[in-house]
Order: C-alpha cells, then sequence, then structure tokens
C-alpha cells in the first residue's frame, strides 16, 4: 500500500512507514494513492461473510502484500475480540448502530486495538517506541487499553483540564506503568496543538521513536471501515436501498472511514456530519469559508474540537472521487437541542448519551419519507453516567469496565500549554 502526503505528494510511503510515522513532513496527513474497489460480486460475497473474515478482507484490499492475509487475520481477531456492531431498532425508520461494546465503551476501541496490533507487528527490532495522543475523551481510554503492558511501548496521552467526564478520565488515568496521562490547562485544539509541536521536532521525534495514535495514524483510520461493511451486512435488502448514515463528529475520523466504505463500493446513499456547537465544519460547507471559533464546552465533550484534523482527507477523498461537497449533509445542535433528544430516546425505551443523540436528532430531521436512516453510537452512556442520570432523571448502572476503576485514584501530571514543558516530560520521563 503507498500513501502520499497531503501538504508535500512528493512524499510518498508503504502502509508500515505510515503507520510508524503517523504524519509526513510538514505535520501532513497520509492518504492512499489508491482507491481500491470491491466488484459488485465480491461484494455480495463479503457481506455474507462473519466479521473478522470480512474485516481481513476489506484491510487487505487496502494493505495488499506488506502483511500476509493470514498473519492479518491473527492481527484482526486479536484487536477485534468484543462483541461486534449491535444494531438496535429505534423507530420504523431508524436504526442505532452499538459500537460501544469494547473494553473501554466505545468505538475508539475498533481503531486503537488494530493499531496497537500493527506496531507490535512492525516493532521487528523491540525499539522503544512512545506513543504520543491528545484525547477528547474516548480516544484516551482507547489507546491506554490496547497498549496497556505491551512491552517496548510508551503511552503519553494528553487532554484538556475539566472537560471530559470523570468516568471518562478514571478509565485511562488510572492505569499507571506504561501509561502516563497529562492533562492540559485549556482545550482538545491546545492540546492537538502540542502534539503536532511534537512532530514537528524532528530531534525529538527521533530520539524518543514518537509515533501517534489518533484518528491521524492511517491505521486506525482503516480499522474504523470494517463496522460501516458489518452496519451494511445487518440491513435487510429495502433498507440498503436508501441508507443516510448519521455520524457525530470531531475530529472527523469516523466520518471519513464511512466515506471511504463508500470508495470501496458499499452503496450507502448519504452521510451526515454531525457537530455540536463547535460547528466549523457545517458553517463552512454553508459559506465556504473555513474560520474556526475559539472551542466551546458543551454536553459532548468528545467533540468538542474547532480544527478537526481529519477534513483535509474528507476534502481530498471528494476531490480524488469528483464528489460534490454539497452532496454531504450536515447540521449541528446545541446543548438544549441534545437533551431533547435524549428524552425523545428515553420516551421511544432507548438509553443514549450525548453524542449518539446528535447524530439521531439531525438524522430525523433531514430523513426522507423513502430513506432509511443509522445512526452511531459511539459510546456507553453510563461514560456521562451524571449528564445522563440529570437529563433523564433515571439511574444507570455502572458497566464492570467503570465500576472497577471508579474508586481508584488519578495518576495524572498537569501542565499549561507549553511545549517547552512538554518537551521536558517527554526527555525524562
Amino acid at each position: 500500500m503507498q500513501l502520499y502526503n497531503l501538504k508535500h505528494n512528493q512524499e510518498e510511503v508503504n502502509f508500515e512507514t505510515a503507520v510508524k510515522l503517523g504524519l509526513g513532513q510538514q505535520q501532513g496527513l497520509f492518504f492512499p494513492v489508491k482507491l481500491p474497489v470491491f466488484k459488485p460480486i465480491e461484494l455480495l460475497k463479503i457481506l455474507e461473510m462473519d466479521f473478522i473474515t470480512r474485516s481481513t478482507e476489506i484491510l487487505s484490499k487496502f494493505i495488499h502484500h506488506e502483511i500476509s492475509k493470514k498473519q492479518l487475520y491473527k492481527n484482526v481477531q486479536k484487536a477485534f475480540s468484543f462483541t461486534h456492531p449491535l444494531k438496535v431498532k429505534i423507530t420504523q425508520n431508524i436504526d442505532c448502530l452499538e459500537l460501544f461494546h469494547g473494553p473501554t465503551l466505545a468505538f475508539k476501541d475498533f481503531g486503537a486495538r488494530f493499531m496497537a496490533q500493527m506496531i507490535m507487528l512492525m516493532n521487528r527490532n523491540h525499539e522503544t517506541v512512545t506513543i504520543l495522543t491528545a484525547t477528547s475523551g474516548d480516544t484516551g481510554a482507547a489507546v491506554a487499553h490496547a497498549f496497556y503492558k505491551m512491552k517496548n511501548v510508551r503511552v503519553i496521552i494528553l487532554y484538556p483540564k475539566g472537560k471530559i467526564s470523570i468516568l471518562q478520565e478514571k478509565l485511562f488515568c488510572t492505569l499507571g506503568q506504561n501509561i502516563k496521562t497529562i492533562s492540559i490547562n485549556g482545550s482538545f485544539d491546545d492540546c492537538q496543538k502540542l502534539v503536532k509541536e511534537a512532530f514537528n521536532d524532528k530531534k525529538l521525534k527521533e530520539s524518543i521513536g514518537l509515533n501517534s495514535a489518533n484518528s491521524i495514524n492511517i491505521s486506525r483510520l482503516l480499522a474504523q471501515i470494517c463496522y460501516y461493511f458489518e452496519a451494511f451486512s445487518l440491513m435487510s435488502e429495502k433498507q440498503r436501498k436508501n441508507l443516510v448514515i448519521a455520524v457525530p463528529c470531531g475530529n472527523f475520523g469516523n466520518l471519513t472511514a464511512g466515506l471511504l466504505s463508500k470508495t470501496l463500493g458499499l452503496p450507502i446513499k448519504a452521510f451526515i456530519a454531525c457537530t455540536n456547537a463547535n460547528d466549523t465544519v457545517p458553517r463552512f460547507l454553508s459559506s465556504g469559508i473555513w474560520n474556526p471559533n475559539k472551542t466551546i464546552s458543551t454536553i459532548s465533550n468528545a467533540m468538542d474540537i474547532s480544527q478537526p484534523n481529519n477534513w483535509a482527507r474528507i476534502e481530498e477523498l471528494f476531490h480524488r472521487k469528483k464528489w460534490n461537497l454539497k452532496e454531504l449533509r450536515f447540521g449541528s445542535v446545541s446543548d438544549s437541542t441534545t437533551k431533547n433528544a435524549l428524552k425523545e430516546l428515553f420516551e421511544l425505551g432507548y438509553i443514549s448519551e450525548p453524542h449518539a443523540a446528535i447524530a439521531y436528532q439531525l438524522l430525523k430531521n433531514q430523513l426522507k419519507k423513502e430513506e432509511f436512516g443509522l445512526f452511531l453510537g459511539t459510546a456507553h452512556p453510563a461514560k456521562f453516567k451524571n449528564t445522563v442520570e440529570e437529563i433523564l432523571n433515571t439511574q444507570l448502572e455502572l458497566p464492570d469496565a467503570l465500576e472497577s476503576r471508579m474508586h481508584l485514584p488519578l495518576l495524572s501530571y498537569n501542565i499549561n500549554p507549553d511545549f517547552q514543558k512538554l518537551k521536558k516530560f517527554l526527555i525524562e520521563k
């Protein structure tokens, strides 16, 4: 698999190099040189496969001969060794795809665990690797648990202090060992900026074997394509014909993966890019002007991102496929509307959480009579226990994954968004 740097097109690397580097020159994202396509007869065949076998076929279509299909199957089996996506009926023409049945109760488990398998497979010389990543909530836990106790891997996770739920924080800031967590006195965008500065420091990058586990890493992105195929395989023939998928968007990796599933031949009619008040992309799609505002804190904190990294990949994808960006549906939702959507879902007999509720609301608003809608359930409601309980006036039981960490002490460090302080930490800790 050959990939090129979106900011420096002359830089081309294979899959292994892209996984190891994370980012290319000038902090550019890697993007596939060739966008593979399943023939209609191939598509029908793989939709009949089980989740692991199908996922191996999908990933192999991109990776080709760099990793044998036999080896890839083993890695996929280890990475996705948890309950696969579940489709839950909400109304007559709307379902939810629950992606939160992994070890950290969020969709990020798919990408993070596959990336961990790739890093382990590729680290043939057992060199020390430093994984540096920023999280707005769920990435941190997924990455931490994926790499926990892994030999020769050190993980450092930055997150905005006081801007993720306490249960999200407990899930990854209580592990210790090879997992280091730093709360940053600022926003997620400040955390992301620090990660980019670290990658821009060539000497630092080489000295500590720096890599990133954000959705900027191509291995995470490719892994997420797999559950879109799973969703499609669970649909009836009628539902498949006019399928619209609403995606809660933060850094836009999830939507990028969905669009890549469409390039592979999955006949998804439309996607809805769903954001909260941090609506840089919806405003851009309306006006054609890219004008990020200061990040606003909301109850859907994992989407509190004003400068989404993966948007560059989406623009490139539309350009390459000669698709019209005007065909991408979009919308943003306020906290008050999010709360009402949660209440509405509860009245329908379904307990959700703020991110999925935003996707449900926009899907319901935009779905046409002949269409079938699917919104992504990206995290377990219990990860936002206090918020959900207050809005719905109900009690949520904590899953074991959260209950077991609830009373453990936080092991996080705290710094201001100062690169020199982060650099010192990376070198000394």
